[in-house]
């Protein structure tokens, strides 16, 4: 695959054929320390995550301070909380950015980010980040969309809550401001999600509506839903990274501890062995149980010219003699040499063989 069916952050292909891109997202369990934040990347590279991914913006470019309840968080992990409280607390420090990159870098591993406004598009751009996610939120901000699009890197989308139609508005917005290399992540907009929420069947149908690499970004609690998605095709898994839940903070009581997240990366990659290409046929580590097939076997001591019967040839394990599907070419026949008993048929027994 090429073009659209492609992404290319770094140095890594990511697509169908390739290995799952696994990012980690560190969004707020930083808790606004810094050197936790490197803690963070350094425990995603020692569970085997691809890339780092962050979130930028400030409380004032996602919302106001304002007291009205309309600003007050219901029905969320954040219940009761003021909007621009919670960003006051989660974001992540702009002049972070890159010395967190540089970080990644030493250990091999992309790191991008979620910009959430124009300035941030220009802030990270001159960090040369080397691809964009948009959060599942701002699927609708169509001009930020076409702002990011513009940069011609290749573009990550959540598409949680998002109808058809919008996100078919997002992927057009995008195509045209310039975006070649699109991915769409099936995500459930949560927080924790509920795997009978995944909906992972979703996952082929964006890659086939769309023409988009296809992916998931999880907010469940269990390893279950990213390795399903797998399965059904996913190429980029994004999952929260946390040090430990324990910890209090914004994020982390639906992100995956270090050991959670390594184990995860581990099923991930079984399950790619796994599904293999399309194939059939005898493998190499099948050829021991090649005995356990029937074959034609010679079950009575037989003399050379006598006739082959029901009562001295059966189709019995193991498979060394000819198939059973000769069994009534081979019944009166006669044998063209002495066979004992326990004696694998061949054509050379067999008269006219």
């Amino acid at each position: 695959m090429n073009g659209e069916g492609e992404l290319h952050i770094g140095a890594t292909t990511v697509g169908s054929g390739h290995p799952v891109f696994v990012v980690a997202e560190l969004s707020a369990n930083h808790n606004q320390d810094f050197e936790q934040a490197i803690k963070l990347i350094h425990a995603a590279k020692a569970a085997g995550a691809d890339a780092v991914k962050l979130q930028t913006y400030t409380p004032d470019t996602l919302t106001i301070d304002c007291n009205s309840e309309l600003f007050q968080i219901q029905g969320t992990a954040w219940e009761g909380q003021n909007l621009y409280d919670l960003y006051t607390q989660a974001f992540t420090p702009w002049e972070w950015h890159p010395k967190l990159s540089v970080a990644a870098q030493e250990l091999g591993m992309d790191l991008f980010s979620t910009p959430f406004d124009p300035t941030a598009v220009d802030f990270l751009e001159e960090m040369g980040v080397p691809a964009y996610k948009v959060a599942s939120f701002e699927i609708v901000d169509l001009p930020l969309i076409e702002k990011i699009a513009a940069t011609g890197k290749p573009l990550i989308i959540s598409t949680g809550m998002a109808t058809r139609k919008e996100i078919r508005q997002a992927v057009t917005t995008a195509r045209n401001a310039g975006a070649i290399e699109i991915a769409l992540l099936r995500c459930t907009s949560a927080y924790p999600a509920l795997p009978e929420e995944a909906d992972l069947r979703t996952i082929p149908d964006l890659a086939k509506c769309f023409s988009a690499v296809p992916g998931l970004s999880d907010h469940t609690l269990d390893i279950v839903v990213p390795i399903t998605a797998v399965a059904l095709g996913a190429c980029i898994v994004e999952k929260h990274l946390t040090l430990s839940r324990s910890e209090p903070g914004p994020d982390s009581s639906f992100s995956l501890e270090p050991d959670e997240f390594k184990d995860m990366v581990e099923a991930i990659r079984t399950t790619e062995k796994a599904l293999g290409t399309v194939r059939y046929g005898l493998r190499e580590g099948e050829l021991p149980s090649l005995v356990f097939r029937r074959s034609l076997f010679v079950v009575e001591d037989i003399k050379r010219g006598e006739s082959f019967t029901l009562q001295n040839v059966r189709s019995i394990r193991p498979g060394h003699g000819l198939p059973p599907a000769m069994f009534d070419q081979v019944i009166g026949k006669s044998a063209t040499r002495d066979l004992a008993r326990g004696t694998p048929l061949c054509l050379e027994d067999i008269e006219n063989g």
